[in-house]
This record gives C-alpha cells, sequence and structure tokens, in this order.
C-alpha cells in the first residue's frame, strides 16, 4: 500500500485538513500518515478557538520517521503556521523525498483577496521556496497572486470572461514556470457567470478549465479536500484532468447535500457519505 505523509494542522471542527485529508487518501487506498503542524479546536473562522502550535514536534517526527526509516509515496503539505514550520518541512523534503515521490504543495496563503492573520513577507518568501520543490501546487487565485506578485486586483478588472481566463492563465503559467510544478488553481470566478466555479491546470505543455455549479458559499475544508484526492488520484495512476473531475463530483455531492441542511460554512460539508464515490 502505498504511504503519503500529511503536514498540516489538525482541527477538531470545521472538516478540513487532516480532518479531509486523511479519510479521503484512505478510502482512495492509501495509507495517510500525519505529521500535525497544530491542534486547533475549531479551524480558525470560528469566532473562537484554541490553537497549539506543534513547530517544536515537527523535528522529532522526522527524526523518529528516519529511525524507523519509513518512506513515502507522497507528500502533501496544507496549512501552517508560520515560516518556521516550512524550515522544518524543507529539513524533511531532504530527508524523504526521492525521485519517485510526489510533492503537493497547498499554499495555504489566503482567499477572495486577502491574506490569513498568520500571513507576513518572510512566510511568503519561505513559501516560494517550498513550491519550488513541489510537483504540483494548488493554489487559488489569491495564493497565485501572492506567488506571483501579480495584482488581485488587476484580474477584477477584467469585465470580459475571455480575458480574465486568458489573464488567470498567465499567471498560472508564470508560477509553473518558476517553479516546473503542474499548477491546479482552484476557485476562479469568472466575471458575468454567476452560479459556476473553475479549476485551472497548467502543465509545462497543456491547459485544461472545467466549471462546475456554485451556490456562492465558501466552505471550510473545500480545498483540502480537493487536493486529497488530486493526491490519491497520483497515488493511484490517474491523470490530473481525470482527478479534477473526480473531486469536482464529490465536491458537488457533498455541498448540494450541505446546502439542504443550511449547515454554517465555518462547519465544513457533509462529505463522509459521498466517500464512496472515491473507491
Amino acid at each position: 500500500m502505498k504511504k503519503v505523509a500529511i503536514i498540516q494542522d489538525l482541527s477538531s471542527f470545521g472538516k478540513c485538513s487532516l480532518t479531509a485529508a486523511m479519510p479521503v487518501l484512505s478510502v482512495m487506498g492509501v495509507q495517510a500518515c500525519p505529521l500535525p503542524t497544530a491542534v486547533l479546536s475549531a479551524q480558525t473562522e470560528y469566532p473562537s478557538y484554541y490553537c497549539h502550535d506543534l513547530t517544536n514536534v515537527m523535528s522529532l517526527y522526522t527524526e523518529e520517521w528516519k529511525n524507523l526509516d519509513m518512506s513515502f509515496d507522497g507528500i502533501h503539505t496544507g496549512y501552517i503556521t508560520g515560516k518556521e514550520q516550512i524550515h522544518h518541512i524543507l529539513t524533511f523534503l531532504e530527508n524523504f523525498y526521492r525521485d519517485q515521490t510526489v510533492l503537493l504543495v497547498d499554499p495555504v496563503l489566503g482567499d477572495n483577496g486577502r491574506a490569513y492573520d498568520n500571513f507576513d513577507e518572510e512566510l511568503l518568501e519561505q513559501m516560494k521556496i517550498l513550491v519550488a520543490r513541489a510537483d504540483v501546487i494548488t493554489p487559488n487565485m489569491t495564493e497565485c497572486c501572492l506567488l506571483t506578485g501579480y495584482s488581485y486586483d488587476e484580474l477584477l478588472r477584467f469585465p470580459d470572461e475571455r480575458d480574465y481566463l486568458k489573464a488567470v492563465q498567465e499567471v498560472g503559467q508564470q508560477l509553473q514556470q518558476k517553479t516546473s510544478a503542474e499548477i491546479v488553481i482552484t476557485g476562479i470566478n469568472p466575471p458575468g457567470r454567476q452560479g459556476v466555479v473553475g479549476n485551472m491546470s497548467i502543465s509545462q505543455t497543456d491547459t485544461h478549465y472545467s466549471f462546475v455549479p456554485y451556490n456562492g458559499k465558501s466552505y471550510s475544508g473545500t480545498g483540502d479536500l480537493f487536493a486529497s484526492v488530486l493526491m490519491g488520484g497520483r497515488m493511484r495512476g490517474m491523470s490530473t484532468e481525470q482527478a479534477i473531475t473526480l473531486a469536482e463530483k464529490f465536491l458537488m455531492a457533498a455541498i448540494k447535500d450541505t446546502d439542504l441542511y443550511d449547515t454554517p460554512v465555518e462547519a465544513g460539508v457533509n462529505f463522509e457519505k459521498y466517500l464512496r464515490m472515491l473507491l
């Protein structure tokens, strides 16, 4: 059985990060091996939460796993608390990344045009170093702009869908050329297209864009679920386009179910009953 090391936080409420990634990878036939970056009582969009930072124990995981002579087919990074954790991740890669390893980096920096509370320029510079090591990067539009220096506000000035998507593609190609990774941009909302959201994959040779229905709500954990399906797909030998299609169908079913129950967006989506779609 293939093994994937998942380096991100554990939030008890919000259905994101490790509580999203582990069941997805498990049902897709992959052993999920968590290395928690922090333990939270609830994800950070809740009005109140407790966070216990685990930066100081990350190196202990690396040393213990080295002692056990562990190896990984994939390494998946998500939410981190700051630049020091990226230093630990880079050390982890020195010990466990091999030519055949797939490194997927979800550069959790911001959304909807604004950076998250833990963001600063030093974190951005360290994230640029990490994504340069990646095989697959899954930024949203905000994160793609932060990593390339492109103005998010400038993107919003394109009134035409075709021009907007061309600009998105150019930003993604900049990131692809800087990193040589495969880029999958998530959460693309083209102007003039109400009720849809898109994903764009960009490789050295090809660009693929798809869109799905969108209810206008931004639920916790959907990006984590999407990235986890992509990683599970790579472990399964699927193409990126095949994995994106599977992730979209899975998330559409979960979001539709969640919307029926009028669930608060910070609580995440009802994905558990649809895990069978990933078998």
